[in-house]
This record gives structure tokens, sequence and C-alpha cells, in this order.
């Protein structure tokens, strides 16, 4: 006599239990006056905003595509992407810095790390932006020796160099936690198979720890790059023209603050949004190896489990 995995794994009793306990649940009135309360406030708060024509939305669809604002638009995105890439190499380097037993490289990286993520960032632009008070000329030479070059400081910090030095390494500071992290979460004995095959530590790094680290590093890179888009709003205040100053730069001429505000506030939402919407598929995409693996570890261990019940059937 043979019996059915399926009718061990699932007692017919189970599902009748299950069937009564269903017939029992009460009607959620709860729940759905709960719903009914939220959806009726958002109404009336959507319908409030759309007929309140102090927010001017004639004003925010004159200038939504407005070449001002577009252009505006392009230097926040060139500034997120260059200061993410920037902040990323850093922040590896950062990284490695920090857990390497050579003394003096993680106490250098650690230092740098603890100034960039313990001062303000608005602070940090506006430093960057002044730097020729503090030096007027910036060389290259032997220190307490002979200068080989040098430039005047005011012409190689402008807006935009003082906002892409600022903002990226700003980012490596905290890249270099988040991938320092992912590679505190790769098993150690991964870095003694990886010597026992003869692999140098760079080697081992970049053929098999960050491959498996990145699991863990990406998503919060993610929200780092989410975070970034709005703090390029900051550069702002050095004249940088990125999306706020430009509409900053219309409503002092036009005087209508509130509708180009929005303006500037739907735009970054629209970008945030699809930048949420990859976060997730990349996310779902690195959790599937833990899918997998949880559904393997299960399976070995209901398999022992099954056997003597099988057995015991026969």
């Amino acid at each position: 006599m043979s019996t059915n995995t399926k009718d061990i794994a699932s007692p017919p009793g189970d599902a009748a239990e299950r069937d009564v306990a269903n017939a029992h649940t009460p009607f959620p009135m709860g729940r759905v006056a709960a719903w009914v309360v939220t959806l009726a406030i958002a109404a009336y708060w959507a319908w409030s905003v759309a007929h309140n024509e102090n927010f001017g939305w004639h004003v925010v669809a004159q200038y939504f595509f407005d070449p001002v604002v577009i252009s505006g638009l392009y230097v926040s995105l060139g500034l997120t992407v260059v200061a993410m890439v920037l902040g990323i190499v850093f922040g590896l380097l950062l990284a490695i810095a920090r857990l390497s037993k050579d003394t003096l490289a993680s106490t250098l990286a650690s230092l740098f790390i603890w100034f960039f993520r313990g001062t303000p960032l608005l602070v940090q632009l506006i430093f960057w932006y002044n730097l020729s008070t503090l030096f007027p000329t910036l060389s290259i030479g032997i220190p307490f020796g002979p200068t080989f070059v040098s430039w005047d400081t005011n012409s190689v910090i402008s807006p935009m160099t003082a906002a892409i030095a600022g903002l990226a390494l700003n980012e490596a500071a905290y890249m270099a936690e988040i991938i320092r992290g992912g590679l505190l979460s790769v098993d150690k004995g991964q870095f003694e198979t990886a010597e026992a095959f003869g692999m140098t530590r760079i080697r081992a790094l970049r053929r098999i720890i960050i491959p498996q680290a990145m699991r863990s590093i990406v998503p919060p890179t993610g929200n780092q790059l989410i975070s970034m888009i709005k703090a390029t709003s900051l550069v702002s205040v050095i004249a940088m023209a990125d999306l706020l100053y430009s509409v900053q730069s219309i409503y002092n001429r036009t005087f209508e603050v509130i509708p180009m505000l929005l303006v500037a506030v739907i735009w970054y939402l629209l970008i945030t949004s699809v930048l949420n919407i990859g976060q997730s598929y990349i996310e779902r995409y690195y959790s599937r190896a833990d899918r997998r693996t949880g559904a393997t570890k299960l399976a070995k261990e209901s398999a022992p489990a099954l056997v003597p019940a099988q057995e015991a059937g026969q």
C-alpha cells in the first residue's frame, strides 16, 4: 500500500478546518470603513487642490516644458550621473582601504568617511565654491620644495566643479559604508578559498567577493541614487543652473513662486518615481537567489520527513 505524498503534506482535515475558519470569519466592516474614509478624504483633497486658483495650474502647464526648465533638468540629471559614478568608484576604493590590514590606509579612509558623513552637504558645497578664500592658487609640487605647476583657484573652481566635487565626495563617503557592508556580508571562507587557489586579494575581490556582495550593495545604492537626484537641488545656492535654480530664475521675474515650485516638484516626483520602479525590479532580480535558496532548503528539510511517512503507509 502506498501513500500519496500530497496527502501527507496536506491532510484532508486541514482543508476542512480552513473551510470552517473561513466560513466564520467576520466581514471586515472596520477595514471597509477605513478605506471609505481614506478615499473620501483623498478625493476631497484632490478636488480642493485642483480647483484652488492660488496653485496657478495654468502657469504650471505653461512653464512645465519651458526651455529654461528643461535645461535645468538636464543639468540636475547630469550632475546625478557624474556624482554617482565618481561616488561609487571612490566609495569602492575607500571600502577596500577601510577593510585593509594596512593601518595607514584604514585610518585615512575612516577619517575621510567620518568628515564627509559628519558635515552637511550644503556646507561642503559652499566650502568648495569659496575655496579661493583659503587657497588663492592651487599647485602641484614637492612639499616644502619647488612647485611644478599652479593655477588660479577661481579659474579651476567654477560652480560646476564645486558642485561635482561636493556631491561626489559626499556620496563616496556613504557608498564606502554601503560597499563595506556588502563585502562583509560575504562569508570569510570565500577569501580563504581564493587564497588557497593562489589568487591575489585584488583578483579575489574582483572575481569572487564583489559579484557575491552585489546582492547587498545594489538595493541601497538605488536609494542613494534617488537621494542624489534630490540633493542636486542644493547646488542652486552656489549659482549652479540646476532645475531648482532655473525655476527660481523664472519666478524672480514673474513672481509666480508657488506655480514654479510646483513645476520643480512634479519633475522631481516623476524622476524619482521612474527610479523607484527601476529599483523595485533590481531588488526582485537580486532576491531571486534568496528565494531559490530558501525553497531548496525547505525541500531538503521536508524530504527526510516524507520518507518515514511513506514507509509507514506501506
